[in-house]
């Protein structure tokens, strides 16, 4: 093993688990600091990582996962020759939040970048800040969005390649630029390959530094509006389709479903009225598969390139959605709920050098936990302030303590109002959701049992202790990690809130049958 041989000898080091207590969550949550201090650990040799980030990706959309649609052959090689995290989250299901969550190790109540209109609060602490101050060479390549009114390079890194929020699938004009290291250049094409070639040229100037380097290659793709490149432009246009169980129009709610939620069908979030277009629902779908198709050749150049410098087995390598997405389920499309569809992600990790092909790790495992995992590759300690925890020992096998469960928040936008603020607590088998300041209803779901999420079981005596003891750990974890304070955003930008008259958007939903009485419940008032 050469200069960046990485000594596994303290992966056996327990993790610190967000709760293995079994009433109240043991969580120190300590300040982030004002100054950055490396640690190196003891016997750790760094190696290289290549982070690559894609936008809007679906935790099923890819071909190994027998979806019907996704061609994905570099990302089934990832898995094949390496490890598939199935069960990977995002802590909000929202572009600027999750990424923040990523680059700070941090819940989104704590890092405070709660929607896509907010700039990074001043104190926020980049991960990759550590990595530069220990002697790393660092790379933010493509899209980083949070305070989208700039692209100015932003701390932590050496080289910087970016455009200011969303970017441009294509150039719209002549005179569109991209900040590389604070000047101004061309868009030169398509941009999941401009962003790709750039990273390629990124591991070759940087291979054979001293130090050990970080690469962010974090994609435009497959974020709306969804744009192939031509060469796959209508490649899936014939295959079938078929629109997911959940998306059939209910006629009543004796299913006890929230009324936000079937209101939402029609609305630029629903699939009756999709971004306030006429659009079928299959249209979309299969131009972001399209577009996808791009995202795993940028996968494919990043690995032949480490395999043409002979680095490819020592370099590990992360890929990863911000997000995911729905197309139909629940009569939804986007994210940002806490349904299965719109919280979990795709995770693949390879590194031939230690890791086992083909693991597939069971464990629930985060955006959070991006910045320790990265931070041990590269032999550093893990900042005490971050809430997520390395997953590199549950790649290799180790039996460590971990979360039993995982924490969701999303706060509303009045851009978007179809979609209230919720917390919702997963573990294991139950999910619990509590949709804040709503005369509508909370939803318990049985996940093994009920996968879709279709079996609201909040109001079924059978499950009424579950509920409470989901509950009571939901606000005990919000309370001890410093989430019970609401921020606030002024209003900022268009609101989406239109709904479509011929699809039934003059009337609101139905309250749910269990929130119905046929009588009176009390006779008199006393």
């Amino acid at each position: 093993m050469n200069r960046l041989c990485f000594c596994l000898l303290f992966i056996g080091v327990a993790v610190a688990s967000s709760s293995v207590v079994p009433n109240r969550v043991a969580a120190d949550v300590a300040p982030v600091p004002k100054t950055i201090v490396p640690k190196r650990m003891d016997n750790v040799t760094p190696r290289n990582v290549v982070f690559i980030l894609s936008d809007d990706h679906r935790y099923d959309a890819m071909s190994f996962m027998g979806h019907p649609l996704a061609k994905t052959p570099h990302m089934d090689a990832m898995a094949k020759n390496g490890v598939h995290l199935k069960n990977a989250f995002v802590t909000t299901s929202l572009c600027s939040p999750s990424r923040a969550s990523i680059l700070t190790g941090l819940y989104t109540f704590r890092h405070r970048v709660i929607d896509n209109q907010r700039a990074v609060p001043d104190g926020t602490v980049f991960f990759p800040q550590y990595l530069q101050k220990a002697g790393y060479q660092t790379g933010f390549i493509g899209k980083w969005h949070m305070g989208s009114s700039n692209d100015d390079p932003r701390p932590g890194f050496d080289y910087w390649f970016s455009f200011k929020g969303q970017g441009q699938y294509y150039p719209p004009g002549p005179n569109y630029t991209i900040n590389e290291n604070g000047k101004r250049v061309p868009q030169d094409g398509y941009i999941t390959t401009v962003l790709t070639d750039k990273a390629v040229n990124f591991i070759k100037d940087n291979a054979d530094a001293d130090q050990p380097f970080f690469l962010y290659l974090s994609h435009k793709a497959v974020h709306g509006p969804f744009t192939p490149e031509p060469k796959y432009k209508s490649s899936l246009a014939e295959l079938p389709f078929t629109l997911p169980s959940s998306s059939a129009l209910l006629s009543d709610n004796l299913r006890n479903r929230p009324r936000w939620l079937l209101d939402q069908r029609n609305s630029w979030h629903g699939m009756d009225f999709p971004l306030h277009t006429g659009s079928p629902v299959e249209a979309f779908y299969k131009s972001y598969c399209e577009a996808l198709r791009s995202v795993d050749d940028s996968i494919g150049a990043v690995m032949q390139q480490l395999k043409d410098l002979g680095i490819h087995d020592e370099t590990l390598v992360i890929y990863m959605g911000d997000n995911g997405y729905m197309f139909g389920e629940h009569g939804l499309i986007d994210k940002r709920v806490a349904y299965e569809t719109s919280s979990r992600v795709p995770m693949l990790m390879q590194c031939p050098e230690i890791l086992p092909a083909g693991t597939v790790v069971d464990e629930v495992v985060a955006n959070i936990d991006i910045a320790p995992t990265v931070m041990q590759a590269m032999g550093l300690e893990k900042p005490s302030h971050m809430d997520g925890q390395s997953f590199l020992p549950l790649a290799l096998g180790q039996d460590v303590p971990w979360r039993d469960y995982f924490l969701y928040v999303y706060y509303w936008e009045q851009n978007y109002p179809q979609t209230p603020t919720h917390f919702s607590l997963r573990g294991d088998q139950y999910k619990y959701t509590t949709y804040y300041g709503l005369w509508d209803t909370d939803e318990l779901f049985d996940i093994q049992a009920d996968p879709m999420e279709q079996n609201n079981l909040i109001y079924d005596p059978q499950y009424a202790d579950v509920k409470q003891q989901m509950q009571t750990r939901l606000y005990d974890m919000m309370d001890d990690l410093g989430g019970m304070e609401i921020p606030l955003n002024p209003p900022r930008g268009r609101q989406q809130n239109k709904r479509l008259r011929k699809r039934g958007g003059v009337k609101s939903a139905d309250f749910p049958e269990a929130m119905i009485v046929d009588e009176p419940l009390r006779k008199e008032l006393k």
